[in-house]
C-alpha cells in the first residue's frame, strides 16, 4: 500500500493539492478568482493621510517566534522591562516578560511540551474515586459522575489502544528508515534500486525496503517518505505516550499549586517554547511584516503581536487560559486570538471569569471553531461564548467573542472546509482556512490548514478596523464582522464531515466569507464608543468604487 495513504488521516494540516491556490489567496476576492477577505483591494483604497493607531493583539498559543524575519519588527516589546535583569521591573507580576508569557513552563526555563488531553485527566481523577464502586449503592448526583466516569473510561481506552496499534506499525517503519537513511547517507539521491539493492537479512527491513520501492516507483522521493515516517511516528507517539495516557503527568514543569485556580503568577518568560509553529504561523497571518520585502504579509499592517504561551501537545489547562486572558488585558492587548479548543471544561467558571473581564475591558476575543467536521454547541467545544453560569431568563453570552470556521479556496459547493465545525448559533463568520501559507519557526514558511488559522485571519480584519477607528466597541467590532461577509444564505455547500447539501445558513450565523474591505466601509459609517462619527472619516470608502 502506498505509504502516503497509508497516514493521510493523520496529517490533514499539512497536506497538499496536485492543484494549489497561490500562496495569498486568501488575501484575495471573488473578483481576482479566489474566495479571500478583500485585503488587497482594501490597502488599495485605503487614505495615504491617515496613520492608523497600533493595535496590540495578543496569540494565546503554543508559542511565538518571536525573531522570525517576519515577525520581529512586530512584536509587542514589554518598554517597562530591561531584558534579562531578573527583576520585575514594570512590576506585573512577570520577570522579563519581554514579548509576553509562558504559562506553561517554570522559573528555571523548563517547559511543558507534552500533556494529556482533559478527557483523559478527567478519567484519572474520577478512576481513583470509582474504579473499585458499586454503582448500585452510589448516591443519584454520584451515580451520574459515576457514568461519565464509564463513559470517559471508554473513549480513553479505545483511542488509546487504536493509537497503540498504529504507534507499534510507525516504530518499526522508523526504526527501519533510520537505519536506510544511516546506510545511504553517501547518496545525494537515493533511488529504488537503492533501497531494493540495500543488503540486509532482518525480515522487517525486507519488508520496509518492498514498501519505500514502491513508493519510489510511483514518483515520490526517499527524503519526502522519510519525512512523512517521522511526521505520522510523532503524531502517533504523542497520542498514544501523551494525549491519551492518564498516567502521564504533563504539569512537572510548572511551578504552580495546580489546585489554586486563583493563582496568577507562575511561569517564565520563554514564548517560543519547544513547539512553536502553530502560534508562529497564527502570528503570521495576523500582522507579517507587510512592508519588508519578505515572505507573506499579515492582514493588518499596524499591530504588535504579544505573544502568550498556554497550549501544550495536548489540551490546555482551564487556570493557565484564564490567567492567559488576564495577562493580555492587564497588558495592553484589545484582540485576543484563541486557536485552540477542547471537548472538557472542568474549571469552565475559571475562564468565563477572565472573558467577563475582557468583556469589561473593551477586549474583543476570537476563537477558532475547531476541526472535526461537526456541529458544536455549549457543551462540546471548550471554550465557548455562554457562561455556565445562567441568567434569569436563559443562558447568558459573551458579547466580545467571535467564533470562526474554515473556508476553503476551491469556492462553490466546496467553500466550507471539509474539516471544519460549524453551528448556525455558535459559529459567527467564515474565514479562509485550506491551504494558508504562513510563517513557520526559524525564519521558514509553510502551507498549513484549520480553523485555527481562519481565526487569526479575523484577528487581523478586527485590528485593522480598531486601529482605522479607535472609537469602536469591541461589540461594534464584533457587529461589522458578523454583518460584513459575503452573504450568500441561499448558496448550497457540501456540509463537513459528510456529502449532505444544505444552505449555507445552516452552518454559521453570518452565511458568508469575512470581507475586509466591506468591513471598512461599513466602519466608515458607524459611530463609535462616543456616539459620534470618527473625525478621520473614509470619503473614498463610503461607496464602492465605480468598475
Amino acid at each position: 500500500m502506498k505509504i502516503k495513504l497509508f497516514i493521510a488521516f493523520l496529517l490533514f494540516s499539512t497536506l497538499s493539492f496536485a492543484q494549489a491556490p497561490p500562496k495569498d489567496w486568501h488575501h484575495l476576492s471573488a473578483a481576482e478568482g479566489y474566495p479571500g477577505i478583500s485585503t488587497n483591494k482594501l490597502y488599495e483604497r485605503l487614505p495615504k493621510d491617515i496613520t492608523p493607531d497600533t493595535i496590540i493583539v495578543a496569540v494565546i498559543d503554543g508559542g511565538v517566534d518571536p525573531l522570525h524575519e517576519d515577525l520581529k519588527s512586530v512584536m509587542w516589546i514589554n518598554e517597562g522591562e530591561i531584558p534579562g535583569n531578573k527583576i520585575d521591573d514594570d512590576k506585573n507580576g512577570y520577570v522579563d516578560d519581554i514579548y509576553g508569557w509562558n504559562f506553561i513552563g517554570n522559573a528555571k526555563g523548563e517547559n511543558v511540551h507534552y500533556d494529556n488531553l482533559e478527557v483523559a485527566r478527567l478519567y484519572a481523577k474520577y478512576r481513583d474515586q470509582y474504579a473499585d464502586a458499586d454503582p448500585d449503592k452510589l448516591k443519584k448526583k454520584d451515580r451520574k459522575k459515576y457514568d461519565e466516569y464509564l463513559e470517559m473510561k471508554k473513549e480513553v481506552e479505545e483511542e488509546r489502544a487504536k493509537f497503540e496499534q498504529n504507534y507499534r506499525i510507525y516504530s518499526v517503519l522508523k526504526d527501519a528508515t533510520d537505519v536506510f537513511q544511516e546506510g545511504l547517507k553517501d547518496k545525494e539521491d537515493v533511488t529504488a534500486d537503492d533501497i531494493r539493492n540495500f543488503q540486509t537479512d532482518d525480515l522487517r527491513m525486507m519488508q520496509v525496503a518492498q514498501i519505500i520501492a514502491a513508493d519510489l516507483d510511483e514518483g515520490g522521493t526517499f527524503k519526502e517518505f522519510v519525512q512523512e515516517i517521522n511526521e505520522g511516528y510523532d503524531y502517533l507517539k504523542e497520542r498514544y505516550e501523551y494525549n491519551y495516557n492518564p498516567d502521564f503527568n504533563g504539569r512537572e514543569n510548572v511551578d504552580d499549586n495546580y489546585e489554586d485556580k486563583t493563582e496568577r503568577y507562575y511561569g517564565n518568560n520563554d514564548v517560543k517554547g519547544p513547539d512553536a509553529f502553530h502560534g508562529t504561523f497564527v502570528a503570521g497571518l495576523i500582522g507579517a511584516d507587510r512592508n519588508n520585502d519578505l515572505g507573506i504579509e499579515g492582514v493588518s499592517g499596524s499591530v504588535k503581536i504579544m505573544a502568550i504561551r498556554t497550549v501544550p501537545g495536548g489540551d490546555e489547562r482551564d487556570k493557565d487560559v484564564a490567567n492567559a486572558i488576564y495577562y493580555a488585558v492587564d497588558n495592553g492587548a484589545t484582540i485576543i486570538n484563541m486557536s485552540f479548543g477542547k471537548g472538557y471544561s472542568p474549571y469552565k467558571e475559571v475562564v468565563d471569569k477572565a472573558v467577563k473581564y475582557a468583556a469589561k475591558k473593551d477586549v474583543l476575543i476570537v476563537h477558532a471553531a475547531g476541526n472535526d467536521g461537526t456541529e458544536i454547541d455549549s457543551e462540546n467545544n471548550y471554550p465557548t461564548d455562554e457562561y455556565e453560569k445562567r441568567g434569569l431568563f436563559g443562558p447568558k453570552y459573551a458579547p466580545n467573542w467571535i467564533e470562526v470556521g474554515a473556508s476553503n479556496w476551491e469556492g462553490g459547493e466546496k467553500l466550507a472546509a471539509t474539516f471544519s465545525n460549524y453551528s448556525s448559533e455558535y459559529v459567527d463568520v467564515f474565514a479562509p482556512g485550506t491551504e494558508i501559507y504562513s510563517t513557520d519557526i526559524d525564519s521558514k514558511y509553510k502551507r498549513s490548514q484549520g480553523t485555527s488559522f481562519s481565526a487569526p485571519i479575523v484577528a487581523g480584519v478586527a485590528a485593522v478596523l480598531r486601529s482605522y477607528f479607535p472609537d469602536l466597541s469591541a461589540e461594534q467590532v464584533k457587529d461589522l464582522l458578523v454583518t460584513s461577509t459575503d452573504e450568500q444564505p441561499s448558496l448550497m455547500l457540501i456540509k463537513p464531515g459528510s456529502d449532505e447539501k444544505v444552505p449555507f445558513s445552516e452552518l454559521s450565523v453570518s452565511p458568508g466569507v469575512i470581507n475586509l474591505e466591506k468591513a471598512v466601509e461599513n466602519a466608515a459609517q458607524t459611530k463609535g464608543k462616543k456616539k459620534k462619527a470618527d473625525k478621520r472619516t473614509f470619503k473614498t470608502l463610503k461607496a464602492k468604487p465605480k468598475a
